[in-house]
């Protein structure tokens, strides 16, 4: 049986603050599984998305949380002095210094309450394990459990917690790594040598991510095991994203060597390209912990892109950025899909 029966085992990775309803739409339309970065979505807004999604597909799709780690701050005192530090580039993009807000992300738990009236076909989770209850809710909607491990101990882990199917994430990948039982510095597993360690590990399928851009990318890791790919970037650079135009050129231009493992605009650790801002903040050594920092950027991040202002986003792509070379979804897609052995 095909990867939960779709036409085409390919899933668009989920994007924080980058997915869009036309590309959700494009893979699922296309035969794949569409997916939606809920990351700092409240209850309404998960709502309005995911009807917006439905309104211009009726094929499955996705939706994806941050779990929380336990070491998440609360917008404090110290708020001020971290967003001072960043004035420079506020001042760049001619906005006010943000003040400390309510909160700084919603509780995932309002967001949980969202999706079980969604009830998309799958729920993904990052940064942990879902609880049991949440598990046994979501199969009583009929909704499909997927974590994410960046290491062999977090697929059991995540195996054993009852989810129906694993996302093996090498370190190739675009954007934060999602460890939890060890540091993310401490977890950075190439994809090549995890997927079949993974796959040997678990007994539910195990999803590929992480360096997959074209059909040689998604042939090797079907030989290494794998029930399907999840790819991000090689999706991202399409005009369906809701990249910029910015971030598109730099993706295009970003030899694999030149991405980089930063803190400097969440204050967790991901993948992207080194920016100016990523230099500058990496050098002032001021970073805040998450999720104050991405909070923070978000407020300067925001009018670059709409600016055009690559020098200060957040411009996430992994270290196969140079193989994604497609204008548009459907050549992505068809491109990714040639690498699916026949069956």
């Amino acid at each position: 049986m095909s990867l939960f029966d779709l036409a085409h085992p390919i899933v668009l990775a989920p994007f924080g603050g980058l997915s869009s309803i036309a590309l959700v739409a494009a893979v699922s339309e296309a035969g794949g599984l569409g997916s939606y970065g809920l990351y700092g979505y409240d209850g309404d807004r998960i709502l309005e998305t995911a009807a917006r999604i439905r309104a211009v597909t009726d094929r499955p799709f996705a939706v994806n949380i941050w779990l929380p780690t336990g070491d998440e701050v609360a917008p404090g005192p110290e708020h001020d002095g971290y967003a001072a530090a960043l004035a420079p580039f506020f001042a760049e993009v001619g906005a006010e210094i943000p003040a400390r807000p309510e909160r700084y992300l919603p509780p995932v738990q309002e967001q949980l309450d969202a999706i079980w009236e969604v009830a998309p076909a799958v729920l993904s989770v990052v940064f942990g394990v879902p609880a049991p209850d949440v598990v046994a809710e979501a199969h009583a909607r009929g909704i499909r459990v997927v974590g994410t491990a960046t290491t062999v101990a977090e697929a059991v882990a995540l195996a054993e917690g009852g989810v129906d199917a694993v996302v093996a994430t090498g370190a190739e990948a675009a954007g934060h790594r999602v460890s939890f039982l060890d540091r993310a510095e401490e977890s950075l597993v190439g994809l090549f040598s995890l997927l079949p360690q993974v796959v040997d590990a678990v007994g539910v399928p195990v999803i590929a991510a992480g360096g997959i851009s074209d059909r040689r990318g998604v042939a090797a890791a079907f030989a290494l095991g794998a029930a399907g790919v999840q790819t991000g970037t090689a999706f991202l650079g399409t005009t369906e994203s809701a990249a910029n135009d910015a971030h598109r050129a730099a993706i295009r231009a970003t030899p694999a060597e030149g991405t980089v493992l930063t803190r400097a605009m969440s204050g967790r650790l991901a993948r992207g390209a080194r920016n100016r801002a990523v230099a500058e903040i990496e050098q002032a050594g001021s970073i805040a912990p998450f999720p104050a920092q991405n909070w923070i950027t978000g407020r300067f991040r925001a009018p670059a892109a709409v600016q055009g202002k690559g020098e200060l986003q957040s411009l996430w792509m992994g270290q196969s950025a140079p193989l994604a070379r497609y204008d548009t979804a459907a050549e992505a897609f068809a491109e990714l899909v040639a690498g699916v052995p026949t069956r």
